[in-house]
């Protein structure tokens, strides 16, 4: 769980097969262009539709696409390094040392086979020692940032109150992805919710249970009540309705099912004066359950919890259980990724800027984020360009806003402070307690700062991930330095490319600030009103109209995209667009674009914006993402932006009976 909400743009994790392809001059991969396909009637098709009818989805992956292309990359870079600390002589407890005895650790498959189930017996105990409830209460806090339970205490800046941190209790402990996948009917619902019972029976008989169907049937209908009484994801994105404050006092007063003190002790949280509840109606009828339902029934829960949690570092049929379910039957993958990429993925949790540090030194040159810094400080330019620019925004909100922008934090690359791993202990031979104890350390180091100052120095991301985010609270945004790469950044690139790819990714940043979550929180952090009644109705509608948009899209029968789920990001997505469109044109300081390979600047710069989204997806893994995921699919991202978009109806002279035409007066502009 981040330490903070983030609006980041998931960059979907896809592949590309770009390496090798016929890239030209225009940074622009032709091999995947289906000439059959205008893109007037179909952008993403135009660009990507070969390359999807050619290019099968990889047995270890749920999906395939331009992302994971960088994703691939970045893991091989980063088992580079891990290799290198693994194999070299270190002195105890130093950063070298952790790597490579976490690494060593997370590999020796032999060892954890041979060890069995005697690293997870002390946790097994903590389960079968517990009395009463309020010792479940205790086990619930303890094993927070390490096993998912029905509560988890989220530490970030407080909304009303951005320089210091405070505590979310926040909704958790579902096996399934969502409640719907508990709740909905369905047979894909269905078929994912058998599939659970049945890794939740493997995993109790596994580790010994003599009545493991039966268990399993008493821990999925737990989780059902649990299910019933959580809150939806559309909701759970609303800044205001899950910020709820209240004093340790009033919430035991108000659900006393929870033996909270216990649960905060144990928790390592330090006495708080106040807190927030994201789900109050959740956790009145969540602890309401703790007083209801036979401690029996909880310590199987639990057992699973941990079990699950536990699976990638135990014996291999648990290790084959854990892909069976949460690989397979919930994603569509058919076949495990290779060990190696799991490691560098725990790595990048457990000890992910003491390799970030190795990763940037090899891969990130200077000139890279000086050149980053450019397009940002152009991008931020043409967003307020924007801003004075729109005609539905009142002069009392638009001077709010434009004060809003003027504070933003730009962060690129890598932190100019790093993370300081001292205090956690990485064993060898120990692959599930350095698990345990990272993941408990991470979570501490959290704790330890409620009520304190908020560190603005501090990344939720490591320099390897390819992804970005903007920070509601902090007001910043931040690109690590594995998303600045071919096809997206490329220093020798032609600019209506770099515009294009990256410079959308970034637009799409800065419009996180100004989207229906994010443009509720201030210029400093603050979780406030700052428009007019009128501008904050008319900015509404037009959100309005983008959610019905969205909503007509169907990418599996029966099951379309949520408008109202994916707002935030169709917005970024939206108005990143034009803001970077609006940025490349300035660039060309009034000279016209040169004509690469017969395409105007124009047309390569929505070309590239197509070619970023290249991708295609598994069912299983399309039904999670339509589920939880506040990002619309790939396809969507391409051609939901662009019909909105003038210059792409001017680029490609869009008329009446195109697929992608679509009147003037009748596209959405925001910013």
């Amino acid at each position: 769980m981040r330490s903070h909400v983030t609006l980041a743009i998931a960059l979907l994790v896809l592949h590309s097969g770009l390496a090798g392809a016929q890239v030209s001059g225009a940074g622009l991969d032709r091999s995947g262009f289906d000439p059959a396909v205008r893109p007037q009637d179909d952008l993403f098709k135009a660009v990507n539709g070969q390359w999807v009818k050619d290019t099968p989805i990889p047995a270890d992956k749920s999906n395939y696409g331009t992302f994971i292309l960088l994703r691939d990359r970045s893991d091989e870079r980063v088992r580079k390094v891990i290799e290198e600390l693994a194999a070299a002589p270190a002195a105890t407890g130093s950063n070298e040392q952790k790597v490579g005895s976490y690494y060593r650790s997370f590999m020796d498959e032999a060892a954890i086979d041979g060890a069995g189930l005697a690293p997870l017996l002390p946790w097994l105990a903590q389960i079968d020692s517990l009395k009463n409830k309020a010792a479940l209460a205790g086990l619930m806090g303890q094993w927070q940032g390490q096993v998912a339970v029905p509560l988890t205490a989220r530490i970030t800046p407080d909304r009303k109150q951005p320089g210091i941190y405070s505590v979310t209790v926040w909704q958790s402990g579902l096996g399934l992805p969502d409640r719907s996948y508990y709740v909905e009917d369905g047979k894909r619902f269905a078929k994912a919710r058998a599939a659970y019972l049945g890794y939740a029976e493997t995993l109790l008989r596994l580790s010994g249970d003599a009545h493991a169907a039966r268990s399993a049937q008493t821990v999925f209908a737990l989780e059902k009540r649990l299910a019933a009484v959580q809150w939806a994801p559309v909701d759970n994105r609303n800044a205001v309705k899950t910020y709820n404050p209240t004093t340790p006092t009033e919430l035991k007063r108000a659900d006393p099912g929870l033996a909270w003190d216990r649960f905060f002790a144990a928790a390592t949280l330090p006495p708080m004066e106040r807190l927030s509840v994201g789900q109050p109606s959740y956790a009145k009828a969540m602890a309401r359950l703790v007083r209801e339902l036979p401690l029996a029934d909880w310590k199987l829960y639990l057992r699973v919890r941990l079990l699950d949690a536990a699976a990638p570092v135990l014996p291999q049929p648990f290790r084959e259980a854990h892909f069976a379910f949460n690989g397979r039957a919930i994603q569509g993958s058919e076949q495990q990724r290779p060990r190696w990429q799991q490691a560098t993925a725990a790595l990048d949790a457990a000890l992910g800027e003491a390799v970030g540090q190795g990763y940037v030194a090899r891969y990130f040159p200077p000139a890279n984020k000086a050149r980053m810094r450019e397009l940002v400080t152009n991008l931020l330019t043409a967003y307020g360009q924007s801003i004075d620019s729109v005609t539905w925004m009142g002069p009392q909100t638009r001077l709010r806003a434009k004060e809003k922008l003027a504070k933003y934090g730009v962060k690129i690359g890598y932190p100019d402070v790093w993370r300081d791993y001292s205090a956690l202990t990485v064993r060898d031979g120990d692959a599930l307690g350095n698990q345990m104890r990272a993941n408990r350390f991470a979570y501490e180091r959290r704790a330890r700062r409620v009520g304190g100052p908020v560190d603005r120095s501090e990344w939720s991301m490591t320099p390897q991930t390819v992804n970005a985010y903007y920070s509601p609270p902090v007001n910043e945004i931040v690109f690590p330095a594995a998303i600045l790469e071919p096809p997206f950044f490329d220093m020798n690139a032609d600019d209506a490319a770099n515009y294009g790819a990256i410079g959308a990714i970034i637009g799409h940043e800065i419009s996180h600030g100004f989207d229906d979550q994010g443009s509720q929180f201030d210029g400093d952090g603050k979780l406030d009103n700052w428009w007019t009644a009128d501008d904050r109705k008319a900015f509404d509608q037009l959100a309005a109209s983008l959610a019905a948009q969205y909503d007509a899209y169907e990418p599996i029968p029966g099951h379309k995209v949520n408008g109202r789920l994916t707002l935030g990001e169709n917005i970024a997505d939206l108005s990143g667009l034009q803001i970077s469109y609006k940025a490349y044109q300035l660039s060309l300081a009034g000279k016209p674009a040169p004509v690469i390979d017969g395409l105007t600047g124009e047309q390569r710069f929505f070309l590239a914006w197509a070619q970023a989204w290249r991708g295609k997806v598994r069912e299983a893994r399309a039904l999670q993402q339509l589920t939880v995921d506040p990002h619309s699919p790939p396809e969507f991202r391409a051609n939901g932006a662009a019909v909105n978009h003038d210059g792409f109806h001017s680029a490609f002279g869009t008329q009446p009976g195109d697929g992608m035409f679509k009147p003037r007066d009748a596209r959405i502009h925001i910013w």
